[in-house]
């Protein structure tokens, strides 16, 4: 059995969906849409895009910030970012 998405109403009335993988994990949780139309057309964008999407590697913190450096702390002459092809 394929993966679905789930449409759900959060605690704060907002419809969001979830995309569930073949053994129901949840695999992803959307942002609030407004109503149920909204959400379905985020669902359409998610699997236009995600059998071609890259993947990009990136760093960040568990608080959801870009890994940027504090002041004051010497930074790294240069950053690479690596594009991985979609799977």
């Amino acid at each position: 059995m394929a993966g679905q998405f789930e449409l759900f109403t959060d605690s704060e009335s907002n419809v969001r969906f979830r995309l569930l993988g073949a053994d129901g994990t949840v695999l992803a949780v959307s942002k609030p849409y407004a109503d149920k139309r909204a959400a379905a057309d985020g669902i359409m964008a998610v699997r236009e895009c995600a059998g071609t999407g890259l993947i990009k590697e990136t760093r960040s913190n568990a608080w959801g910030g870009t890994g940027r450096i504090r002041p004051g702390v010497p930074s790294p002459s240069h950053r690479s970012h690596r594009h991985f092809p979609a799977v």
